[in-house]
């Protein structure tokens, strides 16, 4: 086998490679010998079929098959005999093909880069500093109280935080627009379901009022022919709602895990999953700048396209099972969510991909058992039964490998906040969560 390279940038690789025609046509022949075996053909007994007549009718065939096999295989050998790394799939250009000929043929491909350990050194990275106070879990329990509770009709104003049922009808120049008008549909008042304006325009009134409210679109509306409409919505208040908690008692304990009749036994409960839901939270937007500070020092590394297409894929395909679920078959995923959708986020994944696989090497980090299992408990400590979340992961390797990934990661934050200039800032409980949550977008 006859292999040169060439480099055409950064990243890409040329090779041709050559394979004699005898290495081919053996192949060939001998395949040809062993489908003798079951081959009947009008004129012959089975398994006495010349070899001649093989060639002739289904030779072609057959070479295409070995073709392929050939020119996998041997560059598989090139790369491995050059000591190149490709990063995906290359593009095959046949330049000999012939029967009798030698075999030659164009691999383009990228390589992966050859990523530097930079010193990342007194970069800057805020703490999130927070506690849960009593007040906080007072607020998580309202909302536990209002996921459980029930609307209740009353005859009074509506104010902030009712459930109004309304008739409306909307019109602009004296005319309905499309959208505008609605019979019997229910309203939370502040939930900012409607344009500014009409919510407050709906408190203070009463079950069998009526009350035109004069409003404006906002600039940014979604539907191009409203945005920055001046028109007049006439409301009728057929019904009042407030909303009655559900009581504390076991029957709302059990519904979020805990068992028995002891309300300090739950807010102690409720309290211990807020903290650790404090912890992730300052862990993600720890993580968040020490990946930032990564992506920065490594600015001008460049990967490779292939790498960055392969990432767009899975972005795509993530967030259309997100919404969706799988495709029909036949739709056009890429119309639908075009690459450029995806193709900044996917860069920045597979340059901290490569980034920390070396890091990981460098640092000579591993997922010990001991890590990997706190990881997956601290994951089933959420659930209802733990040891059936625990047993699970241990019995599913996909999703062990997925804990023992994050748990490298987060080896590596660890490695690199040890140089970093760490700063606490003070903040709420609501406020630590939010970052958390930025930090994970």
């Amino acid at each position: 086998m006859q292999v040169s390279i060439e480099t055409t940038s950064k990243l890409e690789r040329r090779l041709t490679v050559g394979v004699p025609a005898e290495t081919v046509d053996t192949q060939v022949d001998e395949r040809l010998r062993q489908a003798v075996k079951n081959v009947r053909l009008p004129g012959f007994r089975p398994g006495k079929v010349p070899l001649k007549v093989m060639r002739q009718r289904f030779g072609p065939g057959v070479r295409q098959e070995v073709l392929g096999e050939v020119m996998s295989r041997s560059f598989q050998e090139a790369v491995t005999q050059e000591k190149l790394k490709p990063a995906g799939q290359p593009t095959i250009e046949p330049r000999s093909m012939d029967a009798g000929k030698d075999l030659e043929y164009i691999a383009t491909f990228e390589v992966f880069p050859d990523v530097e350990i930079l010193e990342l050194k007194d970069y800057p990275v805020q703490k999130p500093v927070a506690e849960v106070a009593d007040e906080d879990v007072d607020n998580i329990i309202e909302v536990f109280r209002k996921q459980r509770g029930s609307w209740v009709e009353v005859e009074r104003p509506a104010a902030e935080g009712d459930r109004v049922n309304i008739d409306f009808e909307g019109t602009r120049d004296g005319e309905a627009f499309e959208g505008g008008s609605a019979e019997g549909s229910d309203l939370e008042l502040g939930s900012g379901q409607m344009i500014p304006g009409f919510e407050d325009g709906v408190v203070g009134m009463s079950a069998g009022d009526v009350k035109v409210l004069a409003l404006t679109f906002p600039e940014d509306y979604h539907a191009e022919e409203l945005k920055g409409a001046a028109v007049e919505f006439k409301v009728t208040l057929n019904k009042v709602e407030e909303m009655e908690l559900a009581p504390l008692n076991a029957e709302l304990y059990a519904a979020y895990g805990l068992e028995g009749d002891d309300e300090s036994e739950f807010r102690a409960e409720v309290k211990q999953n807020m903290a650790r839901e404090l912890r992730n939270a300052v862990d993600a937007r720890v993580k968040k700048q020490v990946m930032d500070a990564v992506v920065e020092a490594y600015a001008d590394l460049e990967v490779p396209a292939a790498l960055i297409s392969q990432e767009v894929d899975a972005l795509r395909n993530q967030m259309f099972q997100q919404f969706g679920g799988s495709a029909p078959e036949g739709m056009d995923l890429k119309a639908i969510l075009p690459d450029d959708m995806f193709a900044e986020n996917a860069a920045r994944r597979v340059k901290l991909g490569l980034v920390l696989a070396e890091l990981i090497s460098h640092y000579e980090l591993k997922a010990d058992e001991a890590a990997i299992r706190s990881a997956v408990e601290e994951i089933a400590s959420t659930y209802q039964d733990p040891d059936e979340v625990v047993n699970w992961y241990f019995s599913n390797q996909e999703q062990l490998a997925a804990v023992q990934s994050k748990v490298l990661e987060d080896k590596v934050v660890e490695r690199l906040l040890e140089s970093a200039a760490v700063s606490d800032s003070a903040c709420s409980y609501q406020e630590a969560i939010a970052l958390g949550q930025q930090s994970n977008q």
